[in-house]
């Protein structure tokens, strides 16, 4: 079957996510900077789930541009992945309503470490389908910086109940990897 329809499910899942995340944002109480800057923490957070689930999005967008075919596999792999994005607004909402405390802020990471294995899984099942040697399996290759993304998600999830800050910090980190571009897949479709 064609990745259009998976990829035009995956958009509206994205969509509605991003939309319930900015809906429970709180708002300042008062017209004031003290009061913004009572609620910095809590944008800050929602500021680097946006940007996590972008970059989700965009990267999901890229991997899907490359593929020929999928199949049930690709499609339940894909689901894993969404749901556990899906998750992002309810972290988000217990990180506020706990001060950024640790079982939270490693909450954090289990949602994006288990969405990153989520990634992962729907790009091996991709690659199975398509074949090592079709484009979207020469490209992504051994795919060493999803990996260590994915190790740096859980470390910084022990992390978290000796150290939140370290842990948010780790998460900014990756975040900051994930913004630089990675063309390995449309550098692969222009040579083919």
């Amino acid at each position: 079957m064609k990745a259009n329809r998976l990829e035009a499910f995956t958009d509206g899942v994205i969509a509605i996510i991003i939309t319930i995340t900015v809906l429970e944002l709180p708002v300042p109480r008062h017209a004031d900077l003290a009061s913004l800057r009572a609620e910095a923490p809590i944008l800050l957070a929602y500021v680097l789930s946006f940007v996590n689930v972008g970059i989700y999005w965009n990267n999901h967008h890229h991997l899907l541009h490359a593929t020929d075919r999928i199949d049930g596999s690709v499609l339940w792999a894909n689901m894993f992945m969404l749901f556990w994005m899906s998750l992002a607004p309810w972290v988000i909402r217990w990180l506020d309503e706990t001060s950024f405390a640790a079982m939270p802020t490693a909450a954090f990471g289990l949602v994006f470490g288990m969405t990153a294995i989520g990634y992962l899984w729907t790009q091996s099942r991709i690659i199975a389908v398509n074949g090592a040697q079709s484009a979207v399996g020469r490209a992504v290759g051994s795919d060493l910086k999803g990996k260590l993304s994915l190790a740096a998600y859980f470390s910084a999830m022990l992390l978290a109940f000796a150290a939140p800050w370290i842990a948010g910090l780790i998460y900014v980190g990756i975040a900051i990897a994930w913004l630089i571009p990675d063309r390995r897949i449309e550098h692969e479709l222009t040579r083919s």
